[in-house]
């Protein structure tokens, strides 16, 4: 016999996992430090131990989903936008960002709580592990649209290298918000403009790969190098 999935059933869990999500948050903003033991914060739940383990493993884990869901959901409303289908892949990382922002407007305090559990800026917060697998594929599909189109250099060695230059942008672009005290964050505005400007730069083709596929073309043609005297 054929099962059928309950969808109620998906709600109800759906529903615990913001309830779980928004009370851990709440926590650590009022305590600024995460709950002593899961049993306790379950207690104030008035949900099981077992039951916050059906969600999550850790309070780390909470703090990577929060992190994650945000990511996607930006992903998810800037690909609704009629406009999307035409944007190139420049204007489409732009647009990410963009909305990236305005999404981590809505929880900067407990961004900032997370952040500063994980100050050293060289290397990537534990935090991100999540949201950085999300966002590199969503780059590397702009990348890749990008390639195709010819917006973007086909570099041997270098193209499979440029989703990770957008996360250097990624990290880069956070931790300037974090920082911006001007008015309506119009520094990070600029931040953006100007970093992925500078990035998609580099991507596209210019003077030096025009030199570079010279130089194959003579070491490719060596007796029309001898002839000429090179």
């Amino acid at each position: 016999m054929r099962r059928f999935r309950n969808p109620s059933k998906k709600i109800i869990t759906m529903a615990n996992t913001k309830k779980i999500q928004d009370s851990y948050i709440d926590y650590v903003l009022t305590n600024g430090e995460a709950p002593k033991s899961v049993y306790n914060f379950a207690k104030e739940l008035k949900m099981t131990e077992a039951e916050f383990y059906k969600h999550y493993a850790s309070f780390d884990a909470i703090e990577k989903a929060v992190w994650e869901d945000l990511t996607l959901a930006t992903i998810i409303n800037i690909k609704e936008q009629e406009v999307w289908p035409q944007y190139t892949a420049r204007e489409k990382m732009l647009s990410f960002f963009y909305g990236y922002i305005e999404l981590l407007k809505t929880k900067r305090s407990f961004i900032i709580y997370t952040l500063n559990k994980n100050p050293k800026k060289i290397t990537t917060p534990s935090v991100l592990t999540n949201a950085r697998k999300d966002f590199e594929s969503f780059a590397e599909d702009v990348v890749n649209e990008g390639l195709d189109s010819g917006e973007l250099a086909d570099r041997k060695y270098l193209s499979n290298k440029y989703k990770d230059a957008l996360w250097i942008q990624f990290t880069f672009i956070i931790r300037f918000w974090i920082e911006d005290d001007s008015a309506g964050f119009e520094k990070t505005d600029e931040a953006i403009e100007k970093g992925i400007n500078v990035t998609f730069d580099l991507f596209q083709r210019s003077p030096i790969d025009n030199l570079f596929e010279y130089g194959k073309f003579l070491t490719r043609n060596g007796k029309f190098k001898e002839k000429m005297g090179l």
